[in-house]
């Protein structure tokens, strides 16, 4: 369990500041099989989970959607038979947040 997975998310103004250098950099190495996607100019965190079939795909996601809730940050799940992709960003500023980080390791404890 990592110092992520123990943090809360906070709440997220559409003025709170987007992670950058140092701070991305330290953050990622927390979460090392999550890659930096930019989409339509919005740095996101992804990764993708195999799974031997559909059913274990779908309670994954269900789990991520638990987790997801409690926190009241939604990523975007994208599933599939034996796989689901986990995409984290705050919409509210276009981009990564701590919280995004907070998010990704939790989900890898799963």
């Amino acid at each position: 369990m990592t110092e992520l997975t123990r943090q809360r998310c906070e709440a997220c103004r559409a003025d709170a500041p987007q992670v950058t250098g140092e701070e991305l950099e330290a953050l990622r190495r927390e979460v090392p099989e999550w890659s930096v996607e930019t989409r339509d100019g919005v740095a996101q965190l992804e990764r993708r989970f195999d799974f031997p079939d559909f059913a274990q795909a779908l309670a994954f996601t269900n789990r991520v959607g638990e987790i997801a809730e409690a926190e009241g940050h939604h990523p975007k799940l994208t599933t599939e038979w034996g796989s689901v992709v986990v995409t984290w960003w705050s919409h509210k500023i276009g981009g990564l947040h701590r919280n995004d980080f907070v998010m990704a390791a939790r989900t890898d404890a799963l």
